[in-house]
């Protein structure tokens, strides 16, 4: 079996434009997914087909439409750039046999990706994404080129489909917007130039609610950066916010299934507190006693939340494909991760920044003070703060195999502190007596290794990020047992 140039990450395949994301490779591994669901169903397969505004992705799409359709595999064509929550809700809600999504949602702009959903709407699995992989090496170790069936681009008109409508009147079923429509709050939309335009502030308007959207123009080169939703990215709509005295300013990232949420006074407000806020909200205002879920990597903030009202919260790796599983089984109110991902009970397994917004504003509207203020208040309640922090490595490949490797030790001390716990659930979690850890692990999405930090104060977790940097960085062995 020849290597491959298609490798799924957390969340899809992604790699750099015309690098090796390329239209041989996008036929590649679309021919690679077609055979997948082919092998699964008896009857001819169906898949919707999406993109997002990224630099080729309509292209791409269009590309994948020839391979399905030369493989013998219906599809659907999303029309224009189309959220990934709302492709999500549009398979549930067609129940077709899933769907390829051109994006690679929060990366920066030279980046493309792909994603495959199976029809549950959530991110394939490992299981599902190995096959895919073990089939798209097969067809490169032999004699793969574009079937001659295929045709162009420009060819014959597509089976197309609109999925807008029907996702904006499901999030009327999920949100209060009569609650935020009477708190009369002043909104700013940051839509980063992706799939969310249109959509979060489109939906604000069906309800009569007014929103002054940013960035809502197709710019492939996003600013010079990338759609994400990270605080430097998000200077502008902190600046509409305080310019226009708004009450909150939210933001929907490139395919918009992550949120970003700036405060009143103009400060940016991480997802990890995001996800405690809204889980307490959900719990108290639809009686939800259901437990919540959260990465490995995210803030054990959520968990003190969930025991102040006698509920649990359930680990998962990193990844919303593992969260999902437990939505769809209706486990949790909530399942979240650091990296500014949420969904929640009866919706889709999948990550849904717009409905994450529109809950914050729900939430801002009915407690009638600011985030910062509810993070106070709700600090107080459980009895502790939690300051979560994130760190980003660009290694050189011999210190981050060397990472890798010692990693794999069992740790009694780290950086002068007294291991309690280690968890290898993604990576390698340290817990300390104080209830502070570190995470440290290789991204999943990008070539990163990723230290993440939680204390009770953020010079705390700053100095605990700082000591793992310099671990990392050391050419001596740490100390172990």
């Amino acid at each position: 079996m020849s290597s491959s140039p298609i490798h799924f990450g957390t969340s899809g395949w992604r790699a750099i434009i015309a690098e090796d994301f390329t239209f041989p490779n996008v036929r590649l591994a679309v021919t690679a997914i077609a055979q997948h669901v082919r092998a699964l169903s008896k009857k001819t397969p169906v898949l919707l087909i999406a993109h997002d505004p990224r630099f080729f992705s309509p292209e791409f799409s269009l590309a994948a439409a020839e391979i399905l359709a030369a493989n013998g595999v219906d599809f659907l064509l999303c029309e224009g750039p189309t959220p990934t929550p709302t492709v999500a809700y549009e398979i549930r809600r067609r129940k077709v046999d899933g769907a390829i999504n051109f994006t690679a949602s929060h990366n920066p702009w030279a980046y493309n990706g792909l994603k495959f959903s199976g029809p549950d709407g959530g991110p394939a699995l490992p299981e599902v994404t190995k096959d895919i992989e073990a089939r798209a090496a097969k067809l490169a170790g032999g004699d793969f080129s574009r079937p001659p069936e295929a045709h162009s681009p420009s060819g014959a008109k597509q089976p197309t489909i609109q999925p807008r409508e029907e996702y904006i009147r499901r999030l009327g079923e999920l949100v209060g917007f009569d609650k935020i429509a009477k708190g009369k709050l002043g909104i700013v939309y940051d839509a980063l130039h992706g799939c969310g335009a249109g959509y979060l502030d489109g939906a604000l308007q069906e309800h009569g609610i007014a929103c002054n959207t940013i960035r809502a123009n197709r710019d492939v080169l996003f600013d010079g950066t990338g759609p994400d939703v990270s605080e430097e990215n998000l200077a502008p709509l902190r600046d509409t916010v305080k310019k226009t005295n708004a009450h909150i300013g939210l933001a929907s990232d490139g395919d918009a299934d992550r949120f970003g949420v700036i405060d009143a006074d103009g400060k940016w407000i991480s997802p990890n507190h995001i996800l405690a806020l809204v889980y307490d909200y959900l719990v108290e205002s639809r009686g939800w006693n259901l437990p919540a879920a959260r990465s490995v990597a995210t803030s054990h903030f959520i968990d003190a939340v969930a025991k102040s009202h006698g509920l649990g919260v359930l680990q998962t790796p990193v990844g919303f494909k593992y969260l999902g599983e437990l939505i769809e089984q209706d486990k949790i109110a909530l399942g979240g991760e650091e990296s500014a991902g949420l969904s929640i009970r009866g919706h889709v397994p999948e990550k849904d920044g717009i409905l994450a917004c529109l809950l914050v504003a729900e939430m801002t509207a009915v407690r009638g003070t600011t985030l910062g203020e509810q993070i106070r208040s709700l600090f107080k309640r459980v009895g502790s703060e939690f300051w979560p922090m994130r760190a980003n490595l660009h290694l050189e490949e011999a210190v981050q195999q060397r990472t890798v490797d010692r990693l794999k030790q069992d740790f009694k001390e780290f950086a002068g502190r007294q291991v309690q716990s280690l968890d290898r659930t993604d990576g390698l979690k340290l817990g300390f007596a104080d209830g502070s850890w570190v995470l440290m692990r290789l991204s999943g999405t990008e070539p990163l290794l990723r230290v993440y930090t939680e204390a009770s104060t953020e010079k705390a977790s700053s100095k605990l990020a700082d000591d793992a940097r310099d671990w990392i960085y050391q050419t001596g062995a740490a100390k172990r047992g």
